[in-house]
């Protein structure tokens, strides 16, 4: 039952904390769309869409309208086009422009599975499909792609990540007049989630239902004045206190999740209860970090920090709900955390402390800028080392990475709105050439030997 505190508090996050529901994504499977014709390919995905997300941005509105809870953003996630393009073949160039033809049709902020599935080796569409994401990103504006190169059951396509680091470089260097927005668009995994609602890294997995609703919350403001409450406290009472909060935000984004489940005739898939940052002040992880008593954050104990943040945020979540699934935790993009941007200006978070939090925390190396002649190697190996992380704690990481093409460190990208700004990162110019053109597969970890 609903006390009138409870009522109460929870306008004052949505008002004065930044609590939002980052996001309703409708997860669609496209593989009834298979067909030899890649014109008849084409059509029947956006038909599908439409016809399945027709009423998905009216029905995001009329939620947020009637609960006062802000939802910022209505997505489409599919089936990776590579499934999809292995029953045709020709030009997936396409399929992109049916996507973006669909995206524009029903209204959605972004959709998500211009995607493949390599961490094994390639298969029918998938080589095809990933030298296409350069063009396809740049003459598209809603499409979003990500590439799945290792896994802890399978070990790490090291041909893929060669691959990878040279298509990022080719998609940074097509949208070079936009700040290279094609590369802010391109994210690299390591394990993969197949119900991930946030982009760009969302997709329609092969195991989930025809469609699905998953939400994403976020709220690391509301954390942060949580936490603010309590100056003097342990760190075992702080990491109570961000249970609580936590249960709180998820219990919005379940609430959001079963009313569009309901009044779409879909069934609900997930709540992601990642702490999403965005520019605007107050609305930070790393202001979470810093309120628990870092100096600045990316300064010794950073680490011990976030950890402790992940695991409390999870454990108050699935008390919150039993669908709890995609990432979930805290994400760390540079570009969209205000605080996360500071400490980059002055130096204090560098990569190398970035690549050692990621192994604590949702995914990884995500929204950073790195110099415009950074070579493709290097992206690679950035690429092996975060999949390494994922693939050995069998969790999830990823790369994006965004080579902000004709600009050095200390410059800085602006993409505007929840994608930012950020600073250019310095770089270990250290090459790992040799070792990515080997080629081949690093083998599974003793991890994955399981059954």
């Amino acid at each position: 039952m609903l006390e009138t505190k409870d009522i109460l508090e929870t306008i004052g996050m949505i008002q004065n904390e930044c609590l939002d529901v980052r996001t309703i994504t409708m997860g669609i499977s496209l593989m009834d769309c298979a067909d030899s014709d890649i014109s008849r390919v084409c059509d029947k995905i956006y038909d599908k869409i439409c016809r399945k997300a027709e009423k998905l941005v009216k029905t995001g509105e009329d939620i947020s309208c009637e609960y006062g809870i802000p939802i910022i953003n209505k997505r489409v996630s599919v089936t990776p086009i590579a499934n999809v393009l292995a029953s045709c073949g020709g030009d997936p160039i396409k399929i992109a422009y049916a996507l973006q033809k669909a995206a524009n049709t029903v209204g959605i902020d972004f959709l998500g599975g211009y995607s493949a599935l390599v961490q094994k080796g390639f298969s029918a569409g998938d080589i095809e499909l990933i030298n296409s994401i350069p063009q396809a990103l740049s003459e598209t504006s809603n499409i979003c792609s990500s590439i799945n190169i290792g896994s802890t059951k399978a070990g790490i396509n090291m041909d893929a990540v060669a691959l990878m680091g040279k298509i990022i470089r080719q998609t940074a260097e097509l949208t070079a007049d936009r700040d290279c927005i094609g590369a802010a668009k391109l994210v690299v995994f390591c394990n993969a989630p197949d119900d991930n609602p946030f982009m760009a890294g969302a997709f329609h997995g092969m195991g989930e239902a025809d469609t699905v609703i998953n939400v994403g919350v976020s709220g690391p403001g509301v954390v942060r004045a949580a936490v603010a409450k309590y100056p003097n406290a342990t760190i075992s009472e702080i990491a109570d206190v961000i249970k609580r909060t936590a249960y709180k935000i998820t219990r919005t984004g379940q609430l959001v999740g079963t009313e569009a489940s309901k009044r779409l005739g879909v069934p609900f898939g997930i709540v992601d209860l990642s702490l999403a940052p965005t520019p605007a002040i107050g609305d930070s992880v790393a202001h979470i970090l810093e309120e628990m008593g870092l100096e600045t954050c990316g300064g010794y104990g950073t680490t011990a920090c976030l950890a402790m943040l992940n695991d409390a945020v999870k454990k108050g979540g699935v008390m919150a709900s039993s669908r709890v699934g995609g990432l979930s935790g805290a994400f760390i993009p540079v570009s969209e955390d205000a605080g996360m941007i500071s400490a980059a200006e002055r130096g204090i978070l560098t990569l190398q402390k970035l690549e050692a939090m990621t192994a604590v925390c949702s995914v990884g190396l995500d929204m950073i800028a790195i110099p415009g002649d950074t070579s493709a190697d290097i992206i690679s190996g950035i690429i092996a080392d975060e999949a390494a992380i994922g693939m050995v704690n069998s969790k999830t990481t990823a790369v994006r990475i965004i080579p902000a093409i004709g600009k050095k460190q200390g410059d800085t990208l602006n993409f505007g709105g929840l994608l930012g700004y950020c600073p250019i990162m310095k770089v270990n110019e250290g090459s790992p050439m040799k070792f990515i053109s080997r080629g081949g597969q690093i083998p599974a970890p003793m991890q994955a030997l399981k059954n």
